[in-house]
């Protein structure tokens, strides 16, 4: 399965936190993990740095508790956490799925059900409030669903056109 992913596993780029200027890069593939940082200052000895690379096998980047702490502060907790399951070998292959899979897939899903995935992760939330998921929703749950609706809908959103059409026609949801 994991020959599904691609070579870059992920990738991130960041601001440091105040009050320095310098910018951070942190790239998985699936062999090493990479970290960049360029130094941004005004100070003469920093004047003109090149960037700096790391690289490190996923098993030297679990070993390396230095390298792991400067993850945590300049990406967050989450990011790293994130990249030691993927430095272990733990892919989230859902996650990964193209936006119009994931669509699809939600399709499916009774809307209380959407509600309990959108509070997954951030991409979830993402996807679920999205004008195209609402869309898809309205149209596979709406019976009658006709050209003015859709012109409605293009105007004033979708999820604003679904959650109006069953409060004023009174139809129940489609599960």
């Amino acid at each position: 399965m994991a020959s599904l992913l691609g070579e870059q596993l992920f990738q991130l780029t960041c601001q440091g936190p105040p009050p320095t200027k310098d910018f951070f890069q942190l790239v998985i593939t699936k062999n090493e993990v990479i970290w960049r940082s360029w130094k941004i200052s005004l100070q003469l000895g920093y004047r003109g740095a090149p960037p700096e690379e790391l690289k490190s096998s996923h098993h030297d980047f679990l070993e390396r508790k230095i390298l792991q702490q400067n993850v945590g502060v300049i990406f967050g907790q989450r990011i790293l956490e994130y990249t030691i399951s993927l430095c272990q070998g733990k892919f989230d292959y859902l996650e990964r799925l193209p936006d119009d899979i994931m669509l699809r897939i939600m399709s499916y899903l009774q809307l209380k059900e959407t509600t309990l995935l959108a509070q997954v992760s951030h991409r979830f939330r993402k996807l679920c409030n999205s004008e195209k998921f609402w869309e898809h929703t309205l149209r596979n749950r709406c019976d009658g669903f006709t050209n003015d609706m859709e012109n409605i809908a293009n105007a004033m959103g979708w999820r604003w056109t679904f959650f109006t059409y069953f409060h004023h026609s009174g139809s129940k949801l489609q599960q």
